[in-house]
């Protein structure tokens, strides 16, 4: 006969002891509330709702080792709001605030479920696109660029056009880039773009069996396709 009791699950039993008529149990929920939701704001911007800068890179980090163990490749973009200063001297911090609010709303509601929306930092937003071809990639920051120019913010009477610029790259299984390597690499073609007169993508050159012209119309009404 086996006299050992089963063990309780800590995490998912309401009390700890096992006791169902515990005299703390509703302070022990209290707790694990606050735990859940203390857990969310260490990872989260609290103006976006986004991914923060810290768990951006532990995300991005975590994807590359997934790329260097099954090959498949993952795509970072690098998204940064053009004339963004000009919102906020001319009318001022609370109406840039609601400009990346509305964003990041539309990155929401644009990538896939595994893909994951970061908010970088100021006025830049950072994609990681799990298990993405360049191309696709490319193709999925063009959507997103139109999306964002054609949904401008309605501030009071007005309504306030948004821009954004874009770089793309991806990391290959045989890359030997770090994580912050990487997001340089990136950046450089945001920066390419920003130089270029902005509003655009620029990317890393296509491998030749992916050179395909990206369709800014087809861009717009599809998403990013099934690599095959």
């Amino acid at each position: 006969m086996n006299d050992k009791q089963p063990i309780k699950d800590i995490q998912n039993d309401p009390c700890p002891a096992g006791d169902d008529n515990c005299p703390n149990l509703s302070e022990a929920e209290r707790l694990r509330e606050e735990v859940k939701q203390l857990s969310a704001m260490v990872r989260t911007d609290e103006l976006t709702g986004l991914f923060n800068y810290r768990y951006f890179y532990q995300a991005l980090g975590l994807e590359m080792e997934r790329t260097r163990r099954s090959g498949q490749s993952v795509c970072l973009i690098m998204c940064d709001l053009d004339h963004f200063k000009d919102i906020n001297d001319v009318h001022g911090h609370e109406v840039g605030n609601l400009v990346l609010s509305h964003v990041a709303d539309l990155v929401r509601k644009t990538i896939r479920r595994l893909d994951i929306p970061c908010r970088f930092g100021g006025e830049e937003f950072a994609i990681i696109l799990p298990d993405t071809k360049l191309r696709h990639g490319v193709r999925f920051a063009n959507r997103l660029r139109l999306i964002v120019e054609n949904s401008p913010v309605k501030s009071g009477g007005m309504m306030l056009g948004i821009q954004a610029s874009f770089g793309v790259d991806i990391y290959k299984r045989s890359g030997h880039f770090t994580e912050r390597e990487f997001v340089e690499s990136v950046d450089s073609f945001l920066y390419q773009a920003k130089s270029e007169g902005r509003n655009r993508v620029c990317h890393a050159p296509y491998a030749k069996k992916d050179e395909v012209p990206v369709d800014e119309t087809d861009a717009l009404i599809g998403g990013i396709d099934k690599d095959e």
